[in-house]
C-alpha cells in the first residue's frame, strides 16, 4: 500500500513553519493517542503515521530530501509501521513540554515515565558508478557499530529510583503543585550501569563490524542522503538504535556525463563522415548502440536518443541521451591531402554561405575519398 503524503497526514502545506508543523503533529497525536482510543487499531496506525511524518518534516535535511524526491528519497522512510508505542513516546514525547497538561500522554503517566535513550546516527559515503546510479543496485557495506556488550547489566538509577523522572513541589497562588521533569542523572532512562565487561565503554557498548545489505534505488543523485532506520549505534540499556545515513557519491565516467536525468556524451567525426554520412557506434548506459549520421551533419548538432538516460527516482520514466557532435579538423596533412583540399577550396559548394546547393560538394567528397 502506497504511503500517504506527509503534509497531508499532518494537514499542513510545504511552506509551513517548524512551529506550525510541531503544532499540527501535537494535535494529530492527541486526537489518535492510544489512551484516548483504546483497542482501536485504526487510530494506532494513524498515530504511528503521524509520528513518521513528523520525524521527516521536523528535520530540515530530511524535509528537503522529501520535498525533492518524495518517499523514495527517504530510503524507506522512518518506518513506524512496526514500531512500538514506547519507541514513539521516547522520540517525540518532549514536544509537549514537561509541565504541559498533555504530559500524561507522552511519558508523564500511565507507566511511561521512563524514556528510552536513542543511539547516535552513523554516516558513511557510498560511491556508485553511473551505471549503478542509472539502474539501481544492491550493495554489501561494512559498518562499524557500537552495540551492547555481552554481559553488561544495569540497575535502577539511584537519583530517580528507576522512574526516569524527578518530582518537585512548587508554591503557587493556587496552592502547592507537584511537577515532574526528566531525571538529570539518567536522562529519563531510569537505569545506570551496574557491571560492564572489559572492552566496553562507559555506556556498556563495544564496537562491532557488521555487513549490511542496502538497496539503492535507480535515479539517486550525487550528494543525496539515504537513511536506514535502526542501523546506527545502539543505545545503552536496550534503547532505540540510531540510523545509518548513507551519502551518495557519483564516480566520474570517462565517456558519459550526467545532467539531471539526461546523459551527455561527445561524438567526434572526421570531415568525410560528417559530409557523406556514416553509421557510428556510441557508448550508452545500456551498452553500445549504433546510430546513423546524416550527410551534411554540422559540428555542434545535438543528436537525441530518447529514453536512454537515467530512470527518474519518483518513477516518471527515463531521461534522454544527448550526443554533441564535433567535426574534427586534422592538424597535419600529407601532400596529397593538401592538394585534394586545395581543389575543393575553390568549389562554390565548399563555402558555408547559406542557400548554396550541397550536391556538388558531396559528389566531390565521394570522388576524392574513393580514389
Amino acid at each position: 500500500m502506497a504511503k500517504r503524503d506527509y503534509y497531508e497526514i499532518l494537514g499542513v502545506t510545504k511552506s509551513a513553519t517548524p512551529e506550525e508543523i510541531k503544532k499540527a503533529y501535537r494535535q494529530h497525536a492527541i486526537k489518535f493517542h492510544p489512551d484516548k482510543n483504546p483497542d482501536n487499531a485504526e487510530a494506532e496506525d494513524k498515530f504511528k503515521e503521524g509520528a513518521e511524518a513528523y520525524e521527516v518534516l521536523s528535520d530540515p535535511q530530511k524535509k528537503a530530501r522529501y520535498d525533492q524526491f518524495g518517499h523514495e528519497g527517504m530510503g524507506g522512510g522512518a518506518g513506524y509501521g512496526g514500531a512500538s508505542m514506547d519507541d514513539i513516546f521516547s522520540r517525540f514525547g518532549d514536544i509537549f513540554g514537561e509541565d504541559s497538561p498533555f504530559g500524561s500522554f507522552f511519558g508523564g503517566g500511565g507507566g511511561r515515565g521512563q524514556r528510552m535513550r536513542k543511539g547516535s546516527n552513523l554516516r558513511i559515503k557510498l560511491k556508485l558508478t553511473l551505471k549503478e546510479v542509472a539502474e539501481g543496485v544492491e550493495k554489501k557495506i561494512k559498518v562499524n557499530r557500537m552495540v551492547a556488550a555481552p554481559g553488561v547489566t544495569f540497575k535502577n538509577c539511584p537519583t530517580c529510583q528507576g522512574s526516569g523522572q524527578v518530582s518537585r513541589v512548587m508554591n503557587t497562588p493556587l496552592g502547592r503543585m507537584q511537577t515532574s521533569s526528566t531525571c538529570p542523572s539518567c536522562s529519563g532512562a531510569g537505569q545506570s550501569i551496574d557491571q560492564r565487561p572489559p572492552g566496553s565503554d562507559a555506556n556498556g557498548l563495544m564496537a562491532r563490524e557488521e555487513v549490511l545489505s542496502v538497496k539503492i534505488p535507480a535515479g539517486v543523485q550525487d550528494g543525496m542522503q539515504l537513511s536506514m532506520s535502526g542501523k546506527g549505534n545502539e543505545a545503552p540499556g536496550g534503547g532505540i538504535a540510531g540510523d545509518l545515513l548513507i551519502l551518495i557519491e557519483e564516480a566520474d565516467d570517462d565517456d558519459l556525463k550526467r545532467d539531471g536525468n539526461n546523459i551527455i556524451s561527445e561524438l567526434y567525426l572526421n570531415m568525410a563522415d560528417a559530409a557523406l554520412g556514416a553509421s557510428m557506434e556510441v557508448n550508452t548506459i545500456d551498452g553500445k548502440v549504433k546510430i546513423k549520421i546524416d550527410p551534411g551533419t554540422q559540428s555542434g548538432k545535438i543528436l537525441r536518443l530518447r529514453g536512454k538516460g537515467i530512470r527518474d527516482i519518483n518513477g516518471y520514466g527515463r531521461g534522454d541521451h544527448l550526443i554533441h557532435v564535433n567535426v574534427w579538423t586534422p592538424k597535419t596533412l600529407t601532400k596529397e591531402e593538401v592538394e585534394l583540399l586545395e581543389k575543393l577550396r575553390s568549389s562554390p559548394n565548399f563555402s558555408p554561405s547559406p542557400g548554396k546547393s550541397e550536391k556538388g560538394f558531396f559528389e566531390k567528397m565521394k570522388e576524392m575519398f574513393s580514389n
